[in-house]
């Protein structure tokens, strides 16, 4: 299986291709067209901020190639900022378009002590995925963000709580999104990577198409 880390100059990608790795799992930094196309699953890492970070991917006209991708029924990973993008629209320095993989919208924390939201916090699941096989409500993971996503309860896998409940992990038929860091987040975020590649393998047969 090919896993694609989407290279658009937004993010630390060096610590998510070993956090990859450490998982067992190979991947491809690339903004070829060709190698994203071809992609058996993509992911989509990032830091920064939401309208910069699409206009990236429009300028290296990745949106159509990443739209494709999920059209054909091909796991899509985001991560982080990544994660965010694939809402509906980001409310950071005004309204502005995102990928519109998942419902809803991406707003500012505003009922917390202390901003960014960084570092560790608990999980709770809110239902069944097999990207959560091993991880129980309690886990800790690593966020750093200060926005969250604003989404219907039926894609919200897990949740956390930051002065308002933030989904931490969220998925729409093979898109899924990670707001914190599983490659910063030890055992746990090695343990959701492996899940997430297995996931991916078991949506292939063995002559690599796609499963119905």
């Amino acid at each position: 299986m090919t896993h694609v880390i989407i290279d658009y100059d937004v993010g630390n990608i060096a610590s998510l291709q070993m956090g990859f790795e450490r998982a067992g799992l190979n991947t491809t930094l690339t903004a070829d067209p060709n190698i994203i196309a071809n992609a058996t699953s993509l992911i989509l890492p990032g830091v920064g901020a939401f309208q910069p970070a699409m206009a990236s991917l429009k300028e290296r006209g990745l949106i159509e190639l990443i739209h494709a991708h999920v059209s054909q029924g091909k796991p899509l990973l985001g991560i982080c900022l990544g994660m965010q993008l694939l809402f509906e629209e980001g409310h950071e320095f005004g309204v502005h378009k995102g990928l519109g993989l998942i419902p809803g919208s991406v707003l500012p924390i505003r009922d917390a002590e202390k901003l960014p939201h960084m570092g560790w916090n608990d999980l709770s699941l809110m239902q069944d995925h097999p990207v959560m096989a091993g991880i129980k409500t309690g886990s800790y993971v690593y966020f750093v963000h200060s926005f969250y996503a604003s989404t219907t309860p039926s894609v919200q896998v897990a949740t956390t709580d930051y002065g308002v409940t933030i989904p931490a992990i969220v998925q729409n038929n093979t898109v899924i999104g990670m707001q914190f860091h599983p490659e910063k987040s030890a055992k746990v975020g090695e343990q959701l990577l492996k899940n997430y590649g297995r996931w991916v393998d078991e949506r292939f047969t063995v002559d690599g198409s796609l499963q119905s």
